[in-house]
């Protein structure tokens, strides 16, 4: 019986921040609609940007989930020092994120079909990061952590707490256009959105499966581990 490859959840983590700040940019290169995770905060970027030009994707997405952070304390009744940790990855993501985007602006998207590829793979991409954030201990981004703790707090399995999570912040995303750039006007929020709010929860579940049957996910530093627990 053939022993699977170790990788190592300090790893997971770091590769985790690559693919889904590189799959976030290629949807948004792509224009058919950005992740429903991230539509309410990509809207806010796209608003508050025209008056103030330096706010970012990367810094929106932080500012956001800071605000989803609180929003989880209160929820739980409590403050994990997770949380705090989880607004540190939120960061790092933040700034990956804004890397990826100035790398992406140089794909061509001249084409539909272009288009589409370029959305199908940051969709897929996306899924991986998620999928592999899952596997680490050392907090995720607001949006991972507060699915694990609301599915931990609910007792449900977290594929599906993603799913119903999705379709509220895909929601939140449309009212944001509307009230942002007026009715029937869709900014950030389209077809892909609807489309990946439906499928991104199973596929996430798909690609966890997927990554559990391949590797084997070991602690490299279990006493950083238990710092986190704590």
């Amino acid at each position: 019986m053939n022993k699977k490859p170790v990788l190592l959840t300090e790893i997971a983590y770091a590769i985790g921040i690559l693919t889904l700040a590189f799959g976030t940019a290629l949807m948004e290169r792509a224009d058919l609609g950005i992740s429903m995770v991230v539509a309410p905060a990509y809207l806010i970027h796209l608003k508050v940007s025209q008056a103030l030009p330096f706010y970012s994707f990367g810094m929106s997405e932080y500012v956001f989930q800071a605000a989803l952070l609180i929003a989880l304390s209160l929820i739980a009744r409590r403050f994990k020092r997770a949380y705090l940790f989880s607004f540190v990855t939120a960061v790092i993501y933040g700034f990956t994120l804004d890397l990826m985007m100035s790398l992406a602006a140089f794909i061509p998207m001249d084409a539909l079909a272009v288009r589409i590829a370029v959305y199908a793979a940051g969709f897929v991409i996306c899924a991986v990061g998620v999928a592999l954030f899952f596997n680490a201990y050392i907090p995720p981004e607001a949006y991972e952590l507060f699915v694990k703790e609301l599915s931990s707090m609910l007792g449900r399995d977290v594929s599906r707490v993603k799913t119903v999570y999705d379709i509220i912040s895909c929601a939140v995303g449309v009212a944001l256009s509307f009230i942002f750039f007026g009715l029937w006007r869709f900014e950030g929020v389209k077809l892909g959105t609807i489309i990946c709010a439906i499928l991104n929860g199973p596929l996430i579940g798909i690609v966890s499966k997927g990554l559990n049957s391949v590797f084997s996910f070991r602690d490299g530093l279990p006493k950083l581990k238990a710092f986190f627990e704590k």
